[in-house]
């Protein structure tokens, strides 16, 4: 018998990689010559280091030019690289979940991308994917098709056609929703794809109430902070720097500290937009005729992230409490294999409400009535408690330590005030939280919300739900509640439905998957009947049975 793998040619990777990989570091030290060159300040044994680690990269490169060698069989992706230390890598095709293409700013001058093929999460670290960095646009493209038509998608997203009415309901789309287009020919793709969401610049007045784009505006502030300190600048030596420091010393103490927080402010969500505009650049969303989703965007650097239809399992809408207080949410896909590593699954930027709620909906398959803004089953008040206890007795604990400091130590009389203050804001975050929680078990769907700070609801594929983990916790058991978490091979690995009674826990689980919950009675032992709230009892069909309806 013929081995098929064996008649397949291994490839290299694009030769223009071995200018693109030492030119990346030349960047890095641009900084650092500049100040050399116009200043005479700096560290010339860091530059004289540098340039050496910049030559020793040019070799390397050429050894991993020379030594990486890949191919695509028909089963298997296989990856063959190193010389001292030889890696053999391979996926197989079935286990593909998702293919990423990256290009940075100089592998677009060049016209290169970087292919990121990913396998299972769950597999082992040698196996879980691979990384071709850099093979040409259209070889990317093509791989990428290749890759993904492997394993053919249903006719629809997550297995279902949405109908005419949703398509055409498309949120973002240019011109008229729902428009067709004959391929994206950035990365080599002519396959018909529907358009389902683009770029819309109001959204970007968002960007400032997401804790990314601040995350990335202080890495952006510590970059030129050190720049600053390479060129030897001290904040003293400036002109104007002792007339401020006068003018600061005799300000009021409030007018200081509100300025300082203005400043911070403006630094920020000007930060913010750079960010954004930066990171969705170009965004569009678009499904083509096979079920595949892609995401394309990035100004210096282009991102496109594509997922398989078949490898869907729901849709996640995050709303953070600052993007909540400004009516906005986030659109992120659940499927199999991906996770942070690819993008975090992130398949619209920080939109207006309506609009995520319709994009999600419309990737789920389902009107938004039946799934992220159905009406779910409020869950019993003792979780009300619950929630009044866990925020209420930790903030007063610290409101009577605030006062006890406040009364003892001299200057800090506001101290007691304060704390006072955030004791009483734990009451309606308690309440907040109680309100946000809610499930829902429809034909096709398992929806679930839950969250105060961050809030999350959840649109998860009953068929993707693969085990159930059933917790309570001693203070749980007193009031007979518990926190049910559906496993799945997609997104986080399991979502929960937090604080039920334990009877209707168990007949969720048993609704959804109901050979775990018999193989689970049918290994309990007998026993007499024990009490409503006991989750060992309500797991062995021992009990009342006080059962929601979950159909």
């Amino acid at each position: 018998m013929t081995d098929v793998g064996a008649e397949v040619p291994w490839r290299r990777l694009d030769g223009r990689m071995l200018v693109v990989a030492p030119m990346q570091h030349v960047v890095r030290l641009l900084p650092l010559l500049v100040i050399l060159l116009f200043t005479g300040r700096g560290d010339p044994v860091r530059l004289w280091i540098t340039l050496g680690i910049t030559v020793a990269l040019v070799v390397l490169g050429l050894v991993r030019w020379k030594t990486t060698r890949y191919r695509i069989t028909p089963d298997r992706v296989e990856l063959h690289s190193g010389w001292v230390r030889r890696q053999r890598r391979s996926v197989p095709r079935d286990r593909l979940r998702t293919v990423d293409v990256t290009s940075t700013l100089l592998h677009r001058v060049f016209g290169l991308g970087v292919l990121h093929v990913r396998g299972a999460s769950h597999a082992s670290a040698d196996h879980h994917g691979l990384k071709l960095d850099a093979v040409s646009v259209a070889e990317a493209g093509r791989l990428r098709r290749e890759l993904l038509q492997s394993s053919p998608a249903p006719g629809g997203v997550g297995g279902r056609t949405p109908g005419p009415d949703q398509a055409a309901n498309a949120p973002g789309a240019p011109g008229a929703p729902g428009e067709v287009l004959s391929g994206d020919g950035r990365h080599g793709d002519h396959r018909h794809s529907r358009v389902l969401s683009v770029l819309r610049w109001p959204w970007i007045r968002f960007a400032p109430l997401t804790t990314s784009a601040l995350a990335g505006t202080g890495v952006l502030i510590a970059a030129v902070w050190n720049v600053v300190s390479e060129l030897g600048v001290r904040p003293r030596d400036l002109p104007f720097a002792a007339d401020f420091e006068q003018r600061v010393l005799g300000a009021a103490i409030w007018l200081t500290v509100g300025f300082l927080a203005l400043a911070l402010l403006v630094v920020a969500v000007l930060g913010a937009l750079l960010m954004f505009t930066e990171r969705w650049w170009g965004y569009r969303l678009t499904r083509d005729d096979e079920g595949t989703l892609r995401v394309h965007r990035g100004l210096l650097t282009r991102r496109s992230l594509s997922v398989a239809g078949n490898r869907l399992r729901g849709v996640l809408v995050s709303e953070p409490l600052l993007l909540r207080a400004g009516r906005g949410a986030q659109t992120r896909v659940l499927a199999t294999g991906l996770g942070r590593g690819s993008q975090g699954g992130a398949l619209q930027p920080p939109a207006s409400r309506s609009e995520t709620h319709a994009l999600a909906a419309l990737v789920a398959g389902e009107p938004v009535e039946r799934s992220t803004l159905a009406p779910l089953r409020r869950h019993p008040r003792r979780a009300l408690w619950r929630r009044l206890t866990r925020a209420v007795g930790p903030a007063l604990v610290v409101c009577a330590a605030g006062w006890t400091v406040a009364s003892t130590v001299a200057g800090w009389s506001w101290l007691g005030p304060l704390t006072t203050a955030l004791a009483a804001l734990a009451v309606p975050l308690a309440l907040d939280r109680y309100r946000n929680l809610g499930h829902l078990l429809t034909d096709r769907h398992l929806v679930t919300r839950w969250g105060g700070l961050h809030r999350r609801t959840v649109v998860l594929e009953r068929s993707g739900v693969i085990g159930w983990r059933l917790r309570q916790s001693v203070f749980q058991r007193r009031v007979g509640l518990v926190t049910v978490e559906a496993v799945t091979a997609a997104g986080d690995g399991g979502y929960r439905v937090t604080d039920v009674t334990a009877a209707d826990g168990v007949a969720l689980a048993a609704a959804v998957t109901p050979s775990v919950l018999a193989d689970l009675r049918r290994s309990a032992p007998p026993g007499a009947e024990e009490a409503p709230g006991d989750l060992a009892a309500q797991c062995a069909g021992r009990g009342p049975q006080e059962r929601l309806d979950h159909r």
